[in-house]
């Protein structure tokens, strides 16, 4: 007996190892994870390191409207002013607004999502009202209403106004498998043994929905850079916060795209869509990687036909 309970704890690691490794091998095999990894990261690097080797973004010139050479790669402004700098400047911005908001957003929808649906009864009742209620309001409208009356100085406001707009969805999703979980049998287990609910929630519920929380997160964080940028292309951002939606906001201004001075507002516009790109392919690679159905059929044909044979132990003859 204490051989077999000796052989099975000896095993547990080395299966834990191979697991493990074999997620490695899946991420590294997954071309939309690196792609998106690649890009995201490129990003970070640009935001973090990139406004220490620049200078005032805001400086004039007397080059205006000039299109891009040596001296401004990515052109300057109607008054002179660099937009490579003020692109590479904003991207810190954009990012930190994008992440805040992505965060507060998936903090929401957790605890009114799990915790709705976990408690159930009138608790329940009342928190997936407010979510069906946000959900049915048009989001833009509701940001574009809500950003109008919020006196819009800095960073956090923009923060609370986007993650305020961006939860309900994610609430429903994560109460919906909530639903599903409370009632399955570890679960029971743990009540029945005496386990505060804390215990419950963070151990035994939460781990099994990080793939959804995960893929939640990297949707909100598209939306709230998405949705900034149309703040600011509307005017309802404070100007004095350079980000990649304040320079299209400028460039529209001063009527950038009819006057043909297209290096003013293509670099943000294919920076927003290149890190949305980037954002959307981590989604995609985390769901193949964590995703058992999609990892199986990702893999190879000898390796697949191994593992869906209906014979265990049979192999496939070369």
């Amino acid at each position: 007996m204490s051989a077999t309970v000796t052989t099975q704890l000896v095993e547990a690691p080395a299966e834990t190892a191979a697991r493990g490794t074999g997620l490695l091998r899946t991420a590294l095999r997954s071309r939309r994870l690196i792609a998106g990894l690649c890009i995201v990261g490129f990003f970070i690097l640009l935001g973090a390191i990139g406004p220490l080797f620049l200078g005032n973004p805001n400086l004039v010139s007397t080059d205006r409207a000039a299109g891009p050479s040596a001296a401004h790669w990515f052109g300057t402004t109607d008054i002179g002013q660099d937009v490579f700098s003020q692109t590479v400047v904003g991207t810190r911005a954009t990012l930190e607004i994008g992440a805040a908001a992505g965060l507060v957003a998936t903090a929401i929808s957790v605890i009114i999502g799990i915790g709705g649906g976990y408690a159930g009864g009138w608790v329940d009742e009342i928190l997936a009202l407010i979510s069906n209620v946000a959900l049915v309001i048009p989001t833009l409208p509701l940001v574009i209403v809500v950003a109008a009356f919020v006196k819009n100085t800095g960073l956090l406001p923009t923060v609370f106004v986007i993650a305020m707009t961006a939860w309900a969805a994610s609430a429903r999703v994560l109460r919906g498998q909530t639903l599903s979980i409370r009632n399955r049998d570890y679960v029971l287990a743990s009540k029945a043994l005496g386990e505060p609910v804390w215990r419950i929630v963070l151990v035994e519920i939460l781990p099994n929905e990080l793939p959804i929380i995960v893929s939640q997160f990297l949707f909100s964080m598209i939306f709230a850079i998405l949705a900034q940028a149309g703040l600011a292309f509307l005017g309802l951002q404070s100007p004095d916060l350079l980000t990649w939606g304040n320079t299209l906001y400028f460039a529209q201004n001063a009527e950038a795209l009819s006057s043909g001075d297209w290096w003013w507002f293509a670099p943000p516009g294919l920076c927003i869509a290149l890190l949305g790109a980037g954002l959307a392919l981590i989604n995609f690679g985390l769901d193949e990687l964590l995703n058992p159905r999609l990892r199986v059929y990702r893999e190879p044909r000898g390796r697949r036909a191994n593992k869906l044979s209906p014979v265990a132990g049979t192999e496939t003859q070369q």
